[in-house]
């Protein structure tokens, strides 16, 4: 397993099972790692919502929320908080093994 793909368990594993889509989230969290390797602790839910766009085009699916993050309503926005909680974790404890 790549170091990529351990950050992405490791942020999944973060998560309560009823928030990961039931979809293959695979690039999805790999998408997640990568913001976790790049924007470590400083990842805003705006980064979130901006994978998740990614993640949804990729797949070709619909959806309202493919908006940028300005446009969508604070309950929405709200929805990716978990998300960032857990990248944000996953991050600092990558932080603070390279210490």
């Amino acid at each position: 397993m790549s170091y990529v793909a351990e950050v992405a368990a490791a942020i999944r594993a973060e998560l309560p099972a009823d928030l990961v889509p039931d979809e293959d989230t695979e690039p999805l969290f790999l998408l997640y790692a990568l913001l976790a390797l790049v924007k470590g602790v400083g990842v805003t839910s705006e980064d979130v919502h901006d994978a998740w766009a990614a993640w949804m085009t990729w797949r070709g699916e619909a959806h309202e929320s493919l908006v940028p993050f300005a446009r969508l309503s604070v309950a929405t926005r709200a929805e990716d908080d978990p998300f960032v909680v857990a990248i944000r974790r996953v991050a600092a404890r990558q932080e603070e093994a390279r210490s």
